[in-house]
């Protein structure tokens, strides 16, 4: 039997390379391309409810605003990631643009300056991933914290801390003409400022420490929330905030909870609940600007479970009148997060939330 020719063997037609390539390359492509716009089915990190609902019950009118307030950009991480907010209790209800210019002679400004040099750019404590805020608050300081002219008596300020949801009647400052304070007040930076543990490097809180201020008080039970009010920063919060803060008192109030008003002495009961002007925290073309921070053993309004944001602070833009009944009943009492205004959210435990 002849073996067949190579010529009389039928003929296999072989792919040009450069199109199988390109084909391969193509296939693959289009797979990562795909790939990447499958949604992921990630939970929000707290229950969430996403519009605000209407209130049941006649309310003030959003006051004209002197500029315009941004209803296009979306809210959703527009706030600053930080680590802790200090509020600075100043008993006034705005400041000049620059706080660490403002209280000058006061113990409350000394506090604010003297934060500023150990924390802000050069100074001692410095870390640009520890963002500390250190804002002035209308709360009023403790007695004991009251302007001193002894020079024999220790001149202190008050502050809340939070996410730590910590209260402090008296830290040490430094006032002029007076003697130096500053290894008092690095000491209250290093015993609660500094973070926990250091990921680059840098110094790390002295929990030690922590035993120098035993008249701290932990905030476990009174809600707490902050309004924008820094006029003198820019008058978009400077208009909104008061008529906030009081539609706020009126429906807490409705709700059973006290507020401070001008009497400081309850600093931490389920009936009572802190309402206050704050200076500026970033985004005033969303005013208004509202913070709700929940203490960590706050309970889910007529249950004996935990509340659902315990431990956490909600960041809110874009708040008029109209919502305040609103995020009183869907987070305050009710524990979700209204996600058509959430700027974003900090957790004691976790850090910066987003959705």
């Amino acid at each position: 039997m002849r073996a067949a020719s190579l010529h009389s063997l039928p003929s296999i037609s072989r792919p040009n390379r450069s199109a199988a390539t390109s084909a391969r390359l193509f296939s693959c492509t289009s797979l990562r391309s795909n790939r990447s716009r499958i949604p992921l089915d990630i939970p929000p990190p707290f229950p969430i409810t996403k519009t605000c609902p209407e209130p049941s019950c006649s309310c003030p009118s959003t006051p004209s605003m002197p500029a315009p307030i941004d209803y296009d950009q979306p809210l959703n991480g527009t706030m600053a990631a930080y680590a802790q907010q200090l509020l600075i209790c100043t008993g006034q209800r705005d400041w000049t643009s620059r706080i660490e210019e403002d209280g000058q002679g006061q113990n409350w400004g000394e506090l604010v300056r003297g934060l500023k040099s150990l924390l802000g750019r050069g100074g001692k404590y410095a870390d640009p991933f520890n963002n500390i805020l250190v804002t002035n608050a209308s709360f009023l300081p403790s007695s004991s914290s009251s302007l001193s002219t002894s020079a024999s008596t220790p001149q202190t300020a008050s502050a809340f801390l939070f996410p730590s949801f910590k209260y402090f009647p008296s830290i040490p400052v430094s006032l002029p003409d007076s003697a130096p304070a500053t290894t008092d007040l690095s000491t209250f930076v290093r015993a609660f400022l500094l973070p926990i543990e250091s990921r680059h490097g840098g110094q790390i809180r002295d929990q030690a420490l922590a035993a120098e201020f035993p008249d701290a008080v932990d905030l476990q039970h009174s809600p707490v929330v902050l309004i924008c009010g820094h006029g003198g920063r820019d008058m978009r919060c400077g208009v909104m905030a008061p008529v906030l803060e009081t539609e706020f008192q009126r429906v807490l109030q409705s709700k059973g909870y006290t507020s401070a008003g001008s009497d400081n002495s309850v600093v931490d009961s389920p009936e009572h609940a802190h309402i206050g002007l704050i200076s500026h925290v970033g985004g005033h073309k969303y005013a208004g600007n509202v913070i709700v921070y929940i203490p960590p053993g706050m309970k889910e309004a007529g249950s004996s479970s935990p509340h659902p944001l315990a431990g956490k602070g909600i960041w809110y833009g874009r708040i008029e009148p109209k919502h305040v009944q609103g995020v009183v009943e869907e987070t305050i009492l009710g524990g979700k997060v209204i996600t058509d205004h959430f700027r974003g959210a900090v957790d004691r435990e976790s850090g910066v939330l987003r959705l």
